[in-house]
């Protein structure tokens, strides 16, 4: 069944673990300089589809294209193009900051004057210039994964494979792996994510696919998602019970809370509908005091399309 994997190339492939099938009919498309975001309960097969991309695991069928080259006949070039950060940190904890972006420069072949150009850009970009000199040993959370992150970007590779990138970060070194996240993709770099906190996915993913045993269950923007999910409503407030009584009897569809002088009308969440709803309560002269849309979240498509509970998270493998 095929995987489309669309920077400059695809993926068509499938994977079994022995008669079971990890990946079954993925059909993704991935648009270069953005972020796409691969969600999936444990064993779902996201980490197999990373994996495979990223020429860590052999498929079973198919043919695999990153980058615009074929994973078998070229896999050099392929691990060219691409840059991993994986759930658990690169880092060598014995070597400085510096130290360890020269070690992947010189991985890459780097002459010494390009070597060390690219460590001080990348120590200034990722705010480590200040503790260039210091152990890794001695580096916060933050400032690990923003090491780590670096020493991928030492080969400027086109497509970052981000594997959980935040995972057990406080919330301040996380928006900053965010904001690095939004600069590299506007510098051209294509991001796949994959990640344990569905905020995450909700706040950089230009395009998210959810994965179910082996099988993509739906993709899309996140508030294209978000509409296929029931339960989205426009909240009416109004300044006193004569108003929400003469509204209710205009909204045939809404339901009311008294003591809150509020209605809640469905709605799907797109400006069609509300722009209906504006109109109808403009050409009935209802005076509103406060209009709020309100959508399902992830948590909730994850939940509705997949089975499983996710309390603000879920675990992605």
């Amino acid at each position: 069944m095929p995987v489309h994997f669309d920077h400059e190339g695809k993926l068509d492939v499938v994977e079994k673990l022995g008669d079971h099938v990890v990946l079954d009919g993925l059909d993704l498309d991935v648009r270069r300089g953005t972020v796409f975001s691969l969600l999936g309960a444990n064993g779902a097969g996201k980490t197999t589809t990373v994996n495979i991309l990223s020429t860590l695991l052999c498929a079973d069928a198919g043919a695999v294209r990153v980058a615009g080259h074929d994973l078998d006949r070229e896999p050099d070039a392929v691990r060219a193009a691409i840059g991993v950060t994986g759930q658990f940190s690169a880092v060598d904890n014995l070597l400085t900051g510096e130290e360890n972006l020269q070690l992947m420069a010189d991985l890459h072949h780097l002459d010494r004057d390009e070597r060390r150009q690219r460590t001080t850009r990348l120590l200034e970009q990722f705010d480590l210039t200040d503790a260039a000199k210091k152990p890794a040993s001695t580096y916060s959370g933050g400032m690990r994964r923003r090491l780590d992150l670096a020493m991928t970007l030492v080969g400027s590779p086109q497509v970052i494979f981000l594997d959980e990138p935040t995972t057990g970060l406080d919330p301040r070194s996380r928006r900053n792996m965010w904001q690095i996240t939004r600069e590299l993709v506007t510098g051209g770099v294509t991001i796949f994510l994959t990640t344990q906190y569905l905020e995450e996915a909700d706040e950089l993913a230009d395009r998210i696919a959810v994965l179910d045993h082996g099988r993509v269950v739906a993709e899309g923007t996140a508030e294209e998602l978000k509409r296929r999910i029931p339960g989205g409503h426009v909240r009416l407030r109004f300044a006193d019970r004569a108003g929400l009584d003469t509204a209710l009897r205009e909204l045939h569809q809404a339901t009311r809370d008294t003591d809150a002088l509020t209605l809640r009308v469905p709605d799907d969440g797109s400006l069609r509908s509300l722009k209906t709803l504006i109109d109808q309560l403009d050409s009935r002269a209802l005076d509103v005091d406060e209009l709020s849309v309100h959508t399902p979240d992830l948590d909730d498509v994850f939940l509705a399309l997949t089975g499983t509970p996710t309390h603000g998270q879920v675990t992605t493998r």
